[in-house]
């Protein structure tokens, strides 16, 4: 009886894991730096992949909120650091945020959609807006974003091309 049960649960444990690895190989290979495209306002930009962040986050300035038709809005310029182009954009405030910085206190943030391009997956998600001039990198794409179709290997970068057919052609090159 004993064995029959050890057969019974060593056959399921070795279902389990085919699953887990035919769900793991339909995932792609990311470096921990990957070029991505913003498909509005339609610039290369590169983006630093996040595991350990949940939302994702955009170099923003002048980010003023208002009101229309009832509904929250952010207007916020976002810069082609390759090129010095500054675009003006404007999104639905999906919601707002408080991320707690590296010393301990408590940011605010606005909350927008929008559509980025990597690995080429054409991904409509939701970026906290925040001055990241700092920073080497205008994207930081964390964990929310990722999830459903990427591992990200921390060893390498630059594994793929944000090649998202159509929603990209006329790109500028990165």
């Amino acid at each position: 009886m004993k064995k029959i049960f050890a057969k019974m649960v060593f056959v399921c444990i070795l279902s389990v894991a085919r699953t887990v690895a035919a769900e793991t190989s339909d995932l792609v290979i990311l470096g921990w730096v990957e070029k991505a495209y913003l498909v509005d306002p339609g610039i290369g930009i590169e983006a630093k992949l996040d595991t350990g962040a949940e939302t994702s986050s955009l170099d923003a300035h002048i980010i003023k909120k208002f009101r229309k038709g009832g509904k929250r809005w952010i207007r916020f310029a976002v810069t082609d650091r390759d090129t010095g182009e500054e675009f003006i954009l404007v999104r639905k405030r999906i919601r707002t945020i408080g991320v707690v910085q590296h010393d301990g206190s408590t940011q605010t943030r606005p909350v927008v959609l929008l559509e980025v391009c990597i690995g080429g997956e054409l991904l409509k998600t939701e970026v906290s807006l925040i001055d990241r001039t700092e920073f080497d990198f205008p994207l930081l794409l964390g964990r929310s974003a990722l999830a459903s179709f990427a591992l990200v290997d921390p060893g390498s970068d630059f594994l793929s091309e944000p090649d998202c057919g159509s929603q990209d052609q006329g790109k500028p090159a990165l």
